[in-house]
């Protein structure tokens, strides 16, 4: 046997374990969790974001930053997904939602297909958890097996992204925090940023970089200056367009790569949240390792994203199976 096929069939059960650790967290999640009540369940999911990926490629990057702000917002039980109403503004209103976040009509389609063989049956929140699963998949990274069970929640407050929601400006030691707070590791956020290597961004959630950083300079002296040129093109100065958007990686915006961290060492981070995992001696050598290793950072990636999508989660009888994913049941 090769040294790589060696290097995968290791990291393949280290996966595993992985996966058999977080369910004895969380004992009633379980994979083929819908085997016996929905057996399509997860084929009807990845057949939508196999669909909306041929359409657009940028969804599944889309979909992976879903169940994101799914998980860092009261848990993943899709409260991302409910709209708001007269009295209450909801999660996906927020800031840190619109006009960014994007992907919905994908778990829209695929929860009419469920309702329609399988009434009452497949979660919202398990419906997001999979379609990330399968983008990363359908995007280059490594398959890896879901845990489900997830109910929905009933609540979702645009006011509640703002203290759970990582906003791109922190630094290193900020950014640390605040996954520490949802229970990773400094080395799991390093893991779990390298996202960024797919998707895009509007301008605005980076250009005060180009154009107003600090007292004494306008352009942050951390980026690249042709980098930087670059981006000025891209997005002039004072525009608010919500149509300008930049890929997140140039180089391969719609594959799960290392590239991303490839980028931050060249100091073509994108956010400052990016530039800055440089700044720590600790998250500059994962940096370094995660470029090195790509086949090592996909295994980490997915065994960190299963983790995420068993931050709070409501099961039993807790929460509910929403019917529409983004209305609660009356």
């Amino acid at each position: 046997m090769s040294s790589s096929k060696k290097l995968i069939t290791c990291l393949s059960i280290i996966l595993v374990v992985v996966l058999l650790c977080t369910q004895s967290v969380h004992s009633q999640l379980q994979v083929g969790f819908y085997m016996n009540s929905c057996m399509l369940a997860e084929f009807i999911v990845k057949d939508e974001v196999r669909k909306a990926f041929i359409k657009d490629k940028g969804v599944a990057a889309g979909l992976v930053r879903l169940h994101f702000h799914d998980c860092f917002v009261r848990g993943c039980e899709a409260s991302v997904l409910i709209d708001s109403t007269a009295s209450s503004t909801a999660e996906k209103d927020s800031p840190a939602n619109n006009p960014s976040l994007r992907g919905f009509e994908v778990i829209d389609n695929a929860k009419a297909k469920l309702e329609a063989i399988c009434k009452g049956v497949v979660s919202c929140a398990d419906i997001v958890a999979f379609a990330a699963r399968d983008s990363i998949e359908l995007t280059g990274g490594v398959r890896y097996y879901v845990p489900a069970g997830r109910r929905d929640g009933r609540i979702s407050l645009a006011s509640e992204t703002l203290t759970n929601l990582p906003p791109p400006t922190l630094n290193v030691d900020q950014l640390t925090q605040s996954f520490a707070n949802k229970g990773f590791t400094q080395e799991e956020m390093v893991t779990l940023s390298g996202a960024h290597t797919i998707g895009r961004s509007h301008c605005t959630s980076f250009s005060n970089r180009l154009y107003n950083f600090n007292g004494t300079t306008s352009q942050d002296p951390s980026l690249d200056p042709m980098y930087a040129a670059r981006l000025k093109e891209q997005c002039p100065q004072g525009s608010t367009d919500p149509n300008l958007v930049v890929p997140m990686n140039p180089s391969s915006p719609a594959v799960t790569d290392v590239g991303y961290y490839i980028d931050i060492l060249a100091n073509r981070g994108l956010f400052t949240s990016d530039q800055t995992l440089l700044r720590s001696p600790e998250t500059a050598n994962q940096v370094n390792q995660n470029a090195r290793n790509p086949m090592l950072w996909r295994f980490k990636f997915a065994a960190a994203m299963l983790k995420m999508g068993q931050l709070g989660v409501l099961t039993g009888n807790a929460g509910e199976i929403r019917t529409n994913c983004r209305v609660i049941n009356s």
